[in-house]
């Protein structure tokens, strides 16, 4: 299997309005490093999982609808909990409208809270 995975970041605030986060559940920022990664079981053409500039160009697109943004008036969480999990596939889903899925074998995307802690959402695409 044959991987490419670029790396940004987005800083945001948002509340967890659940007893169950505790602290988090008041209005608070985050700092999330993104890394995705695509996957192939055959390189294309070109001998190369996606072009870099094209993986890094089409992830900034995505994020730049959440970046400073407050995710409780997001239109996307809007009545959602903004969880790591939950804007990790949200960053999937704005992703996968960006390139045609033929060929890839699936997508990952990881966000990073803080060194420590970190979750990610992987969809298949075989």
């Amino acid at each position: 299997m044959y991987s490419l995975t670029v790396c940004d970041h987005i800083m945001i605030a948002h509340s967890l309005a659940d007893p169950f986060f505790g602290p988090a559940q008041q209005l608070h920022g985050a700092t999330l490093a993104v890394e995705v990664t695509w996957r192939r079981r055959k390189l294309g053409p070109q001998a190369v999982v996606l072009d870099i500039g094209e993986a890094t160009s089409m992830l900034g697109t995505v994020l730049d609808s959440l970046r400073y943004q407050n995710l409780d008036e997001h239109p996307a969480f809007v009545g959602r909990l903004s969880t790591t999990e939950a804007v990790a596939r949200h960053i999937s889903d704005g992703l996968r409208t960006h390139f045609d899925e033929s060929g890839f074998a699936g997508l990952q995307v990881l966000l990073r809270e803080h060194p420590g802690a970190w979750a990610a959402y992987d969809v298949d695409f075989d």
